[in-house]
């Protein structure tokens, strides 16, 4: 496969994950609450969380990003429900060291991740596709 394929398969690929965020509908009354906005291209998303025994049991986003960041959005969407605040720290970390080209792709659960390596390139993208796990630990540690 050329590079010229696999970027037109990652296209495809972030675009349709792009337009399949999960968890968008509001829960009714979350436990904790955060809004995380990336200061270079003005993304924003928007989290609730219900917590049980410290792990998440209800999940919603409001996300208003660039395709890359509603890509991360929709993978980190899929794979949030039951994960504690550690496994979301260690998520956002291996995230950014993989979009800083220091790091391979998150374990599984998180795995799709590997299709925003391509924007290693694009530093003012980081923000955007961090936003979900970031605002997701900011909910977090809400009293």
């Amino acid at each position: 496969m050329s590079d010229g394929d696999l970027f037109k398969l990652y296209s495809q690929r972030i675009l349709a994950l792009a337009a399949d965020i999960p968890h968008t509908a509001p829960l009714p009354a979350p436990h904790h609450t955060a809004k995380k906005r990336a200061p270079l291209c003005g993304s924003t998303v928007e989290v609730a969380l219900d917590l049980k025994d410290g792990r998440i049991a209800g999940y919603s986003q409001n996300v208003r990003a660039c395709a890359l960041g509603q890509a991360s959005a929709a993978i980190f969407g899929q794979n949030v429900i039951g994960r504690s605040r550690a496994e979301v720290q260690k998520l956002r970390d291996d995230l950014a060291l993989m979009l800083a080209g220091q790091g391979p792709v998150p374990n599984t659960p998180f795995g799709d991740y590997e299709v925003l390596t391509a924007a290693q390139d694009y530093p003012n993208r980081h923000g955007s596709i961090l936003l979900a796990p970031d605002a997701t630990l900011m909910a977090f540690d809400q009293d």
